[in-house]
């Protein structure tokens, strides 16, 4: 997938299908969108998405930096859906000024030699967020492409959005997002080194350090599953800041898997939080930590096991 940073330095040569959006946390309204540029491929067409980065309620300071998804893992999911291109236009006091008219032609049109257009009805770029769909719509036939406009995804009556996603999110009800996603929500990292406590426990873990941009579900112990190396393992995870063991306050998230025993150490994994278990808690020693660990993780072999 190639990904372009700078438009102005860009030299397609191939006629582009464009979905146009933020897309944080890749929900199914999203995937709907992705769908219809993906189609496009049999016609020969580039399947390119044109997002912004950061989004624009970020950088006008309508909205916190937290993320459903990193840069990282957003790449690389649309890479594994078949994107060709990504487009992360850069928003600074400029392109953010840029008129919606100039956005469509010389941006799309011009720059990516767009043959296809798919966006939301309520989609919005150019100056103050003034383009819009009506104006895709009237410039359709003067530049040349063909427009499809995808109404809201909806789930029981409910409609999805990214903030929708973020509210369940930070409410811990994973289950719920999961139906929201498609799929389960992730976090993605290298395994770090953490304190080796578990080891001396005789229940190794690993650990992923998020960065501070990626949002996280209250602290706590949850049903998870791991993916390394195409395969998926069981797992039972903690979100938190492990209060027992440690006065730093590094946020984390630490993954018990069952039955594996390699050190994968500086390799990549990606851990899904499936169903919230309990809260994060302090113990008054290391061995009632144990005891409790060896009750979560039975409680995890039902929750996986007995399905």
């Amino acid at each position: 997938m190639e990904i372009i940073t700078d438009l102005s330095k860009c030299e397609l040569h191939m006629e582009t299908a464009v979905a146009i959006g933020k897309f944080d946390g890749l929900h199914k309204g999203h995937r709907r969108l992705l769908q219809e540029i993906l189609y496009k491929k049999k016609d020969g067409l580039k399947a390119c998405v044109f997002t912004f980065d950061p989004s624009p309620a970020v950088f006008f300071g309508l909205a916190d930096d937290k993320e459903l998804m990193t840069k990282e893992e957003k790449r690389k999911a649309l890479c594994d859906m078949g994107v060709d291109v990504l487009v992360e236009y850069p928003m600074n006091v400029k392109n953010a000024a840029v008129s919606p008219y100039n956005f469509v032609k010389e941006l799309l049109a011009e720059g990516l030699h767009v043959k296809f257009i798919a966006a939301g009805r309520d989609v919005s770029f150019g100056d103050k967020g003034s383009g819009n769909a009506q104006l895709l719509e009237e410039c359709s036939k003067e530049l040349g492409y063909e427009l499809k406009l995808i109404d809201k995804v909806m789930l029981e009556g409910t409609e999805i959005s990214s903030s929708l996603v973020r509210k369940q999110v930070e409410a811990g009800n994973m289950e719920y997002v999961t139906n929201l996603l498609g799929e389960p929500y992730t976090v993605s990292g290298e395994v770090k080194h953490g304190r080796a406590l578990g080891r001396k426990l005789g229940m190794p873990t690993m650990n992923l350090l998020p960065p501070n941009e990626k949002l996280l579900p209250p602290l706590g112990v949850y049903y998870s599953q791991v993916s390394y190396e195409g395969n998926l393992y069981p797992a039972i995870s903690n979100v938190g800041y492990k209060p027992t063991v440690s006065q730093e306050k590094v946020l984390g998230v630490e993954t018990y898997l069952y039955d594996f025993d390699k050190e994968i150490y500086g390799e990549d994994i990606s851990v899904s939080l499936l169903a919230f278990k309990r809260p994060e808690m302090r113990f008054e020693s290391v061995k009632e930590l144990k005891e409790q660990m060896e009750r979560d993780i039975l409680d995890g072999k039902e929750y996986h096991f007995s399905k």
